[in-house]
């Protein structure tokens, strides 16, 4: 059981930093969690530990958010992304866990700068397109899968809509909600929820609550510009960590 001090030293900010970003505030960061976790365990078993923080998560993100549900996004996304988790599913023992941090952080990477260059010529918000949901669905589907970290394709969707910070928020708690409970399956097929794994998902349950009600509390006092400062700036030191992390195990 690697309930150690060096574990919990990387776990407890990994669930805060996660804790806030599903509080809706700087949603880039919430990638973050399983890569800190996976500097104490392997990566598989770090995203075992933190599933059931996430959907505890969910729930008080559900309960905050309620009301602000753009309910056209989740419905256009959610088909894409239940086949992406599928996939992730299916090809877990195959894709090397660099490759992915390294498609999840260039994803990261490449939507803040252009969401930035966007936000700068203040171009319109683009309509909402099914073609466009299901393929960014399906790839929050799968990252979110195998490292949890489907932020970033959720928000290069959902963020060129233009949507307003509470909107967004609340869209992006069910739409995870729902993916993380899809989650649960694969996960139990895999044997990965052992009794030392959920040990420790309980010991960081009080950090994961606390984490949310401080990402929904920031979101109502900040601006929106800052907010979309905030998120870009999130992904795109997250996406360059991510993509130079997974380099470094692939070289």
């Amino acid at each position: 059981m690697p309930a150690d001090l060096f574990f919990f030293s990387v776990a407890i900010p990994a669930v805060l930093l996660t804790g806030l970003s599903k509080g809706g505030f700087g949603s880039g960061i919430g990638i973050l969690g399983t890569p800190l976790i996976a500097l104490a365990v392997s990566p598989v078993t770090a995203a075992a530990i933190l599933l059931p923080v996430l959907i505890l998560m969910d729930a008080v993100g559900l309960y905050s958010w309620r009301g602000h549900v753009r309910w056209s996004i989740v419905r256009q996304m959610m088909p894409g992304a239940i086949a992406g988790t599928a996939l992730g599913w299916a090809t877990s023992a195959m894709v090397p866990d660099g490759a992915v941090r390294i498609l999840v952080g260039a994803i990261a990477i490449i939507f803040a700068l252009l969401q930035a260059f966007a936000d700068w010529k203040q171009s319109n918000p683009q309509p909402e397109s099914q073609i466009k949901a299901n393929f960014w669905g399906a790839l929050a589907g799968y990252t979110s899968f195998v490292a949890h970290a489907g932020g970033p394709p959720f928000q290069a969707y959902t963020l060129a809509l233009q949507t307003d910070k509470l909107t967004f928020s609340g869209t992006a708690a069910v739409f995870f909600a729902i993916i993380n409970l899809v989650k649960v399956v694969p996960y139990l097929a895999l044997g990965q929820f052992t009794a030392d794994n959920l040990l420790l998902s309980a010991a960081l349950t009080p950090f994961a609550a606390f984490g949310v009600l401080a990402g929904v509390w920031l979101v109502h006092r900040v601006s929106q510009r800052a907010f979309n400062m905030t998120t870009q700036i999130a992904m795109l030191l997250v996406g360059t960590k991510l993509v130079w992390d997974g380099i470094s195990v692939l070289v």
